[in-house]
């Protein structure tokens, strides 16, 4: 994570926020859900893009990545992406997004998920300039 992270603040400002878990039991999930969609919500600006990761939602190629990239550094938005906890993300966080994104059909771990997505924004990133590395 670390060195994907370092990659790419070569190319775009990059800061990873963790924002703490809300946990409770099964019955507790929807609130827990909500309290943190609540806390994430908080902190998107009217002119960012906030890009949710779901498994239900839609998925992009890198290619089809590194040119979302580019329409959003067009509009000169800044784009906030959401890794949900162990729960998934509140359906509130997910009407608020710009664009709902699956990394794939099959759950991921939270971690798992954040690092396949540092790694291939990195990618997206060297797609835009011409760099090897996503060959």
């Amino acid at each position: 994570m670390q060195d994907y992270a370092a990659r790419l603040s070569h190319y775009v400002q990059f800061e990873l926020l963790e924002l703490p878990a809300h946990r409770s039991g099964r019955a507790g999930a929807t609130l827990a859900r909500s309290t943190e969609a609540a806390a994430l919500l908080e902190r998107v600006r009217p002119s960012d893009w906030l890009v949710t990761l779901d498994e239900s939602g839609q998925q992009l190629s890198s290619p089809e990545l590194s040119r979302f990239l580019s329409e959003a550094q067009r509009s000169s938005r800044d784009l906030l992406f959401a890794v949900g906890g162990d729960q998934g993300l509140g359906e509130e966080a997910l009407r608020h997004s710009h664009l709902n994104l699956s990394l794939s059909r099959m759950t991921l771990p939270h971690r798992l998920a954040r690092l396949v997505l540092v790694e291939q924004l990195y990618r997206a990133l060297t797609i835009q300039r011409g760099e090897p590395y996503h060959k």
